[in-house]
Order: C-alpha cells, then sequence, then structure tokens
C-alpha cells in the first residue's frame, strides 16, 4: 500500500507534444467563444475591451497550468501554495464579469485534462444561456430628483402622485431651512406612460413654481444618465 501511495505521488502524467498542443490549442478555440459571447451579449454602457481579451488569455493560461500538473501530486500541491499568494486587487463591477471568470477557469480546467467534449457541451450551453438572457430586457428603475423651495413640498408631493398614480416611491427627502429635495424611484415604463399623455415631467414640476431643478437617472447595475 506505501509502495503504491508513493508512485502515485511521484507520477509524472508526462504528456505528449501533440497532446500538450492539443490541451492549449482547444483552450484557446473555447476561450474565443467565450470573447465572442461577452461581446454579443454584453448591455452595459461600458464594455471593456481589455477585459474581454483578458478572458481568452485566462482560458488559455488555466488549461496550460491544468496541462502541467496532469495527475503529479506533488506537483499540484506545490502549484496551489505557490498561487495562493496572488493576491487580485481588480473591483469587479458587474456580477455578470464574475460568472465570466469562473467559465474561462472551468473550461481551462477541463481542456487541460483533455475532456474536450465537456467544456465543448458546457460551453455551447452557457453561450445559448446567455443569449438568450440578454435578450431579455429588464424595466430599469429610475430615479427622480426635485429640488424646490420648501414651501412648494407639499403641492409637489401631491403632483408626482397623481403624475405616476401613486405608484412613485419616495425614496429620500432631504430638508434646509428653505429647500427641500425629493427623490423617487420610478421605472421607465411609468416614464413612458407618462410621456404617452403627451406630458413632459419637467415641464409640469417647472409649472408649479418655486422648483430649482429637477433631474432623471438611470439606475440598473452601471450607473448612467
Amino acid at each position: 500500500m506505501k509502495d503504491q501511495l508513493i508512485q502515485i505521488y511521484e507520477s509524472t502524467g508526462d504528456l505528449t507534444l501533440q497532446e500538450v498542443t492539443a490541451n492549449i490549442l482547444m483552450a484557446a478555440v473555447l476561450g474565443f467563444l467565450i470573447f465572442v459571447s461577452y461581446y454579443s451579449s454584453h448591455r452595459g454602457t461600458i464594455y471593456s475591451k481589455k477585459f474581454n481579451a483578458s478572458l481568452v488569455v485566462l482560458t488559455i493560461l488555466t488549461g496550460t497550468v491544468m496541462t502541467v500538473i496532469g495527475n503529479n501530486i506533488a506537483l499540484s500541491l506545490g502549484m496551489v501554495g505557490a498561487l495562493s499568494i496572488v493576491r487580485f486587487r481588480t473591483a469587479i463591477k458587474d456580477s455578470r464579469d464574475t460568472v465570466y471568470i469562473f467559465w474561462t477557469i472551468i473550461v481551462g480546467i477541463c481542456c487541460g485534462v483533455g475532456d474536450y467534449m465537456v467544456a465543448a457541451i458546457g460551453s455551447a450551453i452557457t453561450f445559448a444561456a446567455f443569449l438568450l438572457l440578454g435578450m431579455i430586457k429588464s424595466d430599469n428603475r429610475m430615479l427622480l430628483i426635485i429640488r424646490a423651495a420648501r414651501n412648494r413640498q407639499s403641492v409637489i408631493q401631491a403632483h408626482v402622485f397623481k403624475l405616476f398614480k401613486h405608484k412613485a416611491v419616495l425614496r429620500v427627502r432631504n430638508t434646509t431651512d428653505e429647500t427641500v429635495e425629493f427623490i423617487y424611484e420610478i421605472t421607465s415604463k411609468m416614464l413612458k406612460n407618462v410621456e404617452n399623455n403627451n406630458v413632459n415631467v419637467a415641464d409640469s414640476l417647472y409649472e408649479l413654481g418655486g422648483i430649482e431643478y429637477v433631474n432623471v437617472v438611470m439606475q440598473n447595475d452601471e450607473v448612467s444618465n
């Protein structure tokens, strides 16, 4: 039993040049598929070409590392220890980017151990899921920000209540001795319904008098005006 454990521990798992090349090339091909998926399904306001290119390189590197490790237990333990000292400080702004990072790592691992079928089928289904879910448009939240004279707050609240048919949610109300600021949460559908009635939200509020400014801000995973 002891001899068998030593034999497993010292196993090198050497691969031929053709196998190594096939592992890394397959990782590169599927990494490019991930690149296309991210590019085609991205719906944010900021598309990062560098991040997308990094996904391809990460897939290749993961496949390379797994090819090196093979079934060598000693080397795998050493690799884990070496990689554990790496610290990543880049903030992930979109939770979907984290999914893509895991996707590249999983594909790299599958290709590194030569399991191309699992990598290909899993990537194809994931790609299709991203394309399908990317076509589903959510009703983006919007913030209606109103700053006005403090003596107009009751009039403003009544007007917003009537304008959006009591569906606008008051999130913040800031006051000073002379001014008041309201922040309402609405949806793009609610705003569109008002505009379909030939009513401009900003103009109707300014007509009340005492309004300093009216802002509408889109609120989703990324904040944009």
